[in-house]
């Protein structure tokens, strides 16, 4: 099947079928499994942007001698961008807690792999509120 031997040519010949209406030329079920896959990548942004941005705040909470302008950029940034991302796909709002619970776990180990502090040194839960993550006055 051409799915799985020439994924780039499939895409071109099922984009081609949807916009002539070739209805009989569509391969429904792989077409279904690619447009979830779709959102699953917009989430999935947003888990890992949120990540970045959760270890920062930690790094620069637990860490404030180290302070850096190169966090504070990327604070920023991720904000910035977690922002942008909420704002072209506003069903991501309806699965925010969700992800951050994921994305706390990632923020957290990212932190302890970047300050060489430990597991025990941070929090079991997130410290920061939705509020606080979001808010570009909150520095931690």
């Amino acid at each position: 099947m051409l799915y799985e031997t020439d994924f780039y040519t499939w895409t071109q010949e099922q984009s081609q079928a949807l916009l002539n209406r070739q209805i009989n030329s569509l391969d429904w079920q792989h077409l279904a499994e690619e447009i979830g896959d779709l959102g699953n990548r917009h989430y999935d942004q947003l888990s890992s942007r949120l990540s970045i941005l959760i270890g920062h705040l930690l790094k620069w909470k637990y860490q404030p001698a180290n302070r850096s302008n190169s966090w504070k950029a990327t604070i920023r940034e991720q904000r910035r961008k977690i922002d942008r991302l909420l704002e072209r796909n506003p069903g991501l709002k309806n699965k925010w807690n969700e992800v951050l619970e994921e994305a706390w776990l990632d923020g957290k180990d990212l932190a302890i792999r970047e300050t060489g502090l430990d597991d025990q040194d941070f929090p079991e839960e997130c410290p920061f509120s939705s509020f606080q993550i979001q808010d570009s006055n909150y520095w931690a």
